[in-house]
């Protein structure tokens, strides 16, 4: 039997996804008009996105090299259109945004490729998108990310081609980790605690703050005391931990603005900040909410010995509850709730079950 072909070049970033990146470089050759790639965020689908979409704008089917290679990978090629919702969900203005792109024709390219981001939260706009999606312009591919495919998104996946994410194994993230330079020992822990993530693995690495915010949230049962005082200093902590978590980001993306401005003064052109912003304030509420996640499940972690340890029934079921109430939190955060209320809530649960 006949080894499969390397992928392209382009696919080089996209890490421990070979069936996905060996159905999109297959498709590169022969595309059709709309791909939906499905799977949790972190898991690779935005790189594996602009990879295919440099595949598809290259003459060559992605050789790297090019200047649309080039320009695809570094998000600054004029076919390749990156659709960032604003606000909590995709709005119908939004969509019509799109709509109007995708009519356009290409710039420099054969074709258009937009990339829709967050798509599960399509919400409302989703009728107003079905027939352009459906039957987009011959130049225009859509590239559609979805962390799941909820009802109000059925229709639209059906017309689209689909390529499922896994959440990367810690080992894979620690054997990257490990090839960009971070010793075993740290690789190993922020393998473990960043949830299949490589984007957030790499932030980890460079986070001090990291091993003292996981120890505050797993040390949660023995501080609770029955105090109401109590659960707010708790809830206070842990949410100033989440603060502190988007830090390095922000040392990051202040890095990057001052690059950008720099890179547009030395061509003589005007650098507007509005859209780098933007990004840069979904980049950190991202990261806050899986700061806000991975603290959930270190509170898991910190019940599971009480079950296994636990002296009779009624202390099994207690911890059972309790790792139920810190599950039943981090499925409540795709609601955008107010987070101290959450959490002051879910501390109040975690007291009165340890008090049965």
């Amino acid at each position: 039997m006949r080894a499969p072909l390397a992928p392209p070049p382009v696919f080089d970033a996209v890490v421990g996804q070979p069936r996905a990146v060996e159905a999109l470089a297959a498709a590169a050759s022969a595309p059709v008009h709309a791909y939906l790639l499905v799977g949790p965020a972190g898991s690779g689908k935005r790189e594996a996105a602009v990879a295919f979409a440099a595949a598809l704008l290259c003459a060559e089917g992605g050789c790297g090299a090019c200047e649309h290679c080039r320009r695809a990978l570094g998000r600054s090629h004029p076919d390749l259109v990156m659709v960032e919702r604003t606000g909590a969900s995709i709005s119908v203005d939004e969509a019509r945004d799109i709509i109007r792109v995708a009519s356009r024709t290409p710039v420099e390219a054969d074709r258009k490729v937009l990339v829709l981001t967050d798509f599960h939260l399509v919400s409302k706009a989703g009728p107003a998108l079905l027939k352009t999606i459906e039957e987009p312009p011959a130049t225009t591919v859509f590239v559609v990310l979805a962390e799941s495919v909820p009802p109000e998104l059925v229709t639209i996946a059906s017309r689209c081609v689909r390529v499922d994410f896994s959440p990367l194994s810690s080992e894979a993230l620690e054997a990257v980790l490990a090839a960009e330079g971070v010793d075993a020992s740290t690789a190993r822990s922020v393998a473990a605690a960043a949830g299949g993530r490589l984007d957030r693995a790499r932030l980890l690495v460079s986070d001090e703050g990291f091993a003292a915010r996981r120890e505050a949230w797993r040390s949660v049962p023995s501080r609770l005391d029955g105090t109401g005082a109590t659960i707010v200093v708790l809830a206070d902590e842990l949410l100033a931990g989440c603060d502190a978590a988007v830090e390095p980001l922000a040392r990051a993306q202040k890095q990057e603005a001052t690059r950008a401005a720099e890179e547009a003064k030395a061509r003589g052109e005007r650098f507007s900040s509005k859209e780098m912003e933007d990004r840069h304030r979904r980049q950190q509420r991202r990261v806050r909410t899986d700061e806000l996640r991975a603290g959930l499940a270190a509170l898991v972690d910190a019940y599971r010995p009480r079950m296994a340890g636990a002296a009779d029934a009624r202390d099994v079921r207690a911890a059972v509850e309790a790792i139920g109430a810190v599950e039943d939190a981090g499925r409540a955060l795709i609601r955008n709730p107010n987070e101290t209320l959450l959490l002051q809530a879910l501390l109040v649960r975690l007291d009165g079950l340890g008090r049965r």
